[in-house]
């Protein structure tokens, strides 16, 4: 079992299990790249000697900003030289675990600031669905599977955890949330952005894969480990009924809305929108060794690592003995579903990037 920090008011699961394990997010984050370094060859920045700033907003714990974060500061270099200074603010909400996050800064291999004196890291710890920077001071915005999460939970989810498993008003309330944080955060960045400074966001959708197991049967397979977990009594009904994961997942129609009325929102235009889907790497590795224990494992981390503090807000005994018995409870009637059920995780990468008018 693991033995990571489960933090009931995190988003991620700390000590670094979210760096270690969100392996599905960084297989997107690198399919993405080569349109980020466009994206900062794009952006409007003066020939002056002021700071070039970079926002990575929903940073988590770090390790999956290295390689965007490396990737601006080199293609900045190209174009401005060595010496001109680059200041990257990593945010994401309080609870979130900023030391790890100062850890990986400071000394994994693949920092970006190794042998980059005039690169300057700093951390917020705000939500971005507030103000985080001054107005105009931001060249670059960078997010990655951050703005899937809402706000706040707008309403519970009968017999699920997820949004996409409810139906109904519920689902509406949810649609609702969802329009209206997406207009909030895009507001917020367009106050924050200089003019020509540009914002990619990076957010993920299960493939639409015609019933076929996948990150959907991932979720199905957790709720039912929790329904046992109920009949077996180790947590109350009362308890699952509070389970409810605050994501929302948007597809191209969504992202766009916003754009539909005057071509732009908020002084901000759409310079890009596209869907991929990034390789699954554990499928492939499972396709060629066979390893079922060794792809359920994978599966079951990058499940805990990036929902289980959610679940867990919702105990109402938040000790620490409760909440490792809670997920190592859920961690393993999960992985042992995984091993009767292989599948390829079926996540599909949606991108948009925008820039702020003049």
């Amino acid at each position: 079992m693991s033995e990571t920090s489960i933090h009931p008011h995190a988003a991620m699961e700390g000590g670094g299990a979210y760096n270690r394990y969100a392996k599905p997010q960084a297989q997107g984050i690198g399919s993405v790249l080569p349109l980020f370094e466009q994206v900062v060859r794009d952006t409007a920045i003066d020939d002056g000697d002021r700071p070039v700033v970079i926002a990575d907003y929903g940073s988590s714990q770090g390790k999956n900003s290295l390689a965007p974060m490396r990737l601006a500061i080199q293609t900045v270099r190209a174009r401005l030289g060595p010496s001109r200074p680059v200041v990257i603010y990593h945010i994401d909400q309080a609870s979130n675990d900023f030391n790890a996050l100062f850890k990986v800064l400071d000394n994994d291999p693949d920092r970006y600031a190794v042998g980059e004196p005039n690169v300057f890291p700093c951390a917020i710890g705000r939500s971005f669905y507030g103000s985080v920077l001054p107005p105009e001071t931001v060249d670059i915005g960078w997010s990655s599977y951050a703005v899937v999460w809402l706000s706040q939970i707008p309403t519970p989810i009968p017999g699920h955890f997820h949004s996409r498993r409810s139906t109904g008003a519920v689902r509406a309330e949810f649609d609702r949330q969802g329009v209206q944080d997406w207009e909030f955060f895009l507001s917020l960045r367009a106050t924050e952005l200089r003019p020509g400074g540009h914002l990619m966001v990076v957010l993920p959708r299960a493939a639409e894969a015609g019933g076929l197991p996948g990150f959907l049967d991932l979720l199905d397979q957790a709720n039912s480990v929790l329904a046992e977990m109920v009949a077996e009594g180790s947590i109350t009904s009362v308890e699952r009924a509070r389970m409810v994961l605050g994501s929302y997942e948007r597809g191209r129609r969504e992202l766009l809305a916003p754009f539909e009325t005057q071509s732009r929102f908020q002084r901000l235009i759409v310079k890009h929108c596209e869907t991929l889907t990034p390789v699954d790497t554990a499928w492939v590795n499972y396709q060629h060794d066979g390893d079922k224990e060794i792809l359920a494992t994978t599966r079951t981390l990058f499940f805990r690592s990036t929902f289980m503090p959610s679940l867990a807000s919702a105990l109402a005994d938040s000790g620490d003995e409760r909440l490792f018995d809670f997920a190592n409870r859920l961690e393993a009637g999960l992985r042992q579903r995984m091993v009767a059920r292989p599948a390829p995780l079926d996540l599909v990468v949606e991108i948009i990037v925008v820039a702020k008018q003049s």
